[in-house]
């Protein structure tokens, strides 16, 4: 295949990699790439970031991107976890050629292990974490050779295949590569590759009490496969000399890792042990919760897979880690949903508005369009008769010049209705507040049929109080109040949680149709946001999460 140098200045640098790998001939024209997720959690905004990378690439050059789990931690790895991965990725649209496991490897990694050894450049080693950990030294002073650094290979081998028959307690010994203790880069002063740990693994059950450590796991698990590129976020740019030192001494399949800048949002973390925390004291309701920036949080929530996509290609692929306004998520929301969306009335904060010319026990079948702007969603009817709800904030008993909602002495229109005149309220004397509006109707004045000839500048929503259904609405927010939570030194980032970040309305009022529609369904409030029926919704007991406001601020920003 030729460069073809028409376009290559919209390429990537991953993709010009690529194209002169392939202009060269390397790996005979193929691309194969993987997705190797620990299963100790679940995916974030991070991981749909290389999802779409990994996946997106192999789909570009007509290649194979595998799915592999990295479960060589038995201690927090579990099925659950592996499932919930595979559900993410299929909603996001990704579909792999092949489902491996690194457990899959381990009978082969341990021949890996035992390669090294008879070539001298692996040792069982009896120091304890703390004394590895010194021997280290520190990225200004070289480090120190173990005692049992030059053991002999026959001695190795022995002590290796003990550790592997379960002859040894936990964290006794460890199998540490010989590589270089004086390297400046830490990752390379003879690494820990194997460790015992005696416990249940999800797949391989109680067959292995020693584990391969990732570094040592991950390049040769590449290898086995024959990825061509293997792609990951810019933390394992340090890991690079050693996944090639590996690769190298062990003479197996040359994959190349490739490094690209993670996905950091603004007001997100992306770390599973933090989110893992914040489960595990409650401040959120699980992993899905809707705050979360889990792709099963924002599915929960209401994002669509495909703005998720859009918002990770509109990111794009660069070599230095940056920070992406969460603004930019929330367009590609908005942008989907707006097309796809239907609209619908709900109220959250309700005034009682009594009209009192309209005739008592009357009920019209109002038209409503779906969506104006995809006509192919068709329309639904509401009921509309004398006693209706709107938005309290929609009235003002005294307001200002400029004021186009319901006032006393004004006109404004319902939506998808009629023309209303204020005539006068009443207020509950104990407090002061408003607790009904009378109002006269102009019967000429159905929209669509309006012949009265009046004019309203104002437009409300509304439902009728008879027809009306009883919904629990969650008002989500930014999980955090700080754009990078994570990155002060001098304080924990759970300083900076949003306590305000769920508000949840008990008494919200919805038009019968919005009982009716199915967890996981998107649609619009009208005049309120963007919202999705929760997991727990039933017709019984309606349960509505927002999705974003409909107010778009960072489309304005970046014009």
């Amino acid at each position: 295949m030729s460069k073809d140098t028409t376009h290559e200045k919209t390429l990537n640098f991953i993709e010009q990699i690529i194209e002169e790998d392939l202009a060269s001939g390397k790996h005979d024209g193929r691309v194969q790439t993987r997705f190797p997720p620990e299963p100790n959690g679940y995916l974030h905004i991070g991981h749909a970031k290389a999802i779409t990378v990994n996946f997106g690439i192999a789909q570009r050059y007509n290649g194979k991107c595998n799915l592999r789990f990295d479960d060589t931690n038995p201690t927090t790895e579990s099925t659950e976890y592996v499932d919930s991965i595979k559900r993410d990725i299929a909603w996001l649209g990704a579909r792999w050629d092949n489902e491996f496991y690194a457990s899959d490897y381990f009978d082969k990694l341990y021949e890996f292990a035992v390669d090294l050894i008879k070539k001298g450049l692996a040792y069982v080693d009896d120091s304890t974490a703390d004394e590895i950990a010194e021997q280290k030294g520190t990225p200004n002073v070289p480090g120190t050779e173990s005692p049992y650094r030059n053991r002999s290979v026959e001695e190795n081998l022995e002590l290796f295949e003990g550790m592997k028959n379960g002859d040894f307690p936990d964290g006794s010994k460890v199998l540490r590569a010989k590589v270089d203790m004086t390297s400046p880069n830490m990752h390379l002063r003879d690494p820990v590759i194997y460790r015992i740990k005696k416990e249940h693994h999800h797949r391989t059950g109680d067959k292995w009490c020693i584990y391969p450590m990732y570094d040592f796991a991950h390049g040769q698990s590449d290898s086995i496969e024959e990825v061509t590129h293997s792609l990951c976020s810019l933390e394992f740019i340090h890991h690079r000399p050693l996944y090639n030192w590996f690769i190298e001494n062990l003479e197996i399949f040359p994959s190349r890792q490739i490094e690209f800048a993670r996905m950091n949002v603004s007001y997100m973390i992306t770390s599973k042990r933090k989110l893992l925390k914040l489960v595990e004291e409650g401040l959120v309701d699980g992993w899905d919760d809707p705050r979360m920036p889990t792709i099963a949080g924002m599915r929960r929530r209401g994002f669509p897979p495909e703005a998720i996509v859009n918002f990770c290609e509109r990111a794009g692929v660069a070599k230095r880690d940056n920070l992406i306004d969460v603004g930019l998520l929330e367009f590609s929301v908005r942008e989907i949903l707006n097309k796809e969306a239907p609209r619908y009335m709900a109220v959250l904060n309700p005034l009682k508005v009594v009209i009192t010319n309209y005739p008592e026990g009357k009920v019209e079948q109002l038209e409503a369009v779906n969506n104006p702007e995809d006509e192919s969603q068709g329309v639904h009817h509401m009921p509309f008769s004398r006693e209706i709800y709107i938005e309290r904030e929609d009235f003002m008993e005294d307001p200002p010049k400029k004021y186009f909602r319901m006032a006393p002495g004004r006109n404004v229109r319902l939506k998808n209705a009629y023309i209303l005149h204020c005539e006068d309220f009443k207020k509950n004397e104990a407090t002061g507040e408003i607790e009904e509006v009378h109002c006269t109707y102009y019967p000429d004045s159905r929209s669509g049929e309006d012949t009265s000839g009046i004019k309203a500048k104002g437009t409300l929503h509304f439902v009728s109080i008879e027809h009306a259904r009883k919904a629990e609405v969650r008002l989500y927010d930014r999980l955090f109040t700080d754009e990078t939570p994570t990155s002060h030194e001098d304080k924990d980032y759970l300083e900076f949680f949003n306590e305000d970040s769920l508000t949840v309305i008990e008494k919200a009022y919805i038009e019968p149709a919005l009982a009716d529609v199915s967890p996981g369904d998107r649609l619009q409030f009208m005049r309120r946001g963007y919202y999705c029926a929760d997991d727990s919704h039933t017709p019984e007991k309606p349960v509505f999460n927002r999705t974003v406001t409909l107010r778009d601020t960072w489309a304005k920003k970046n014009k």
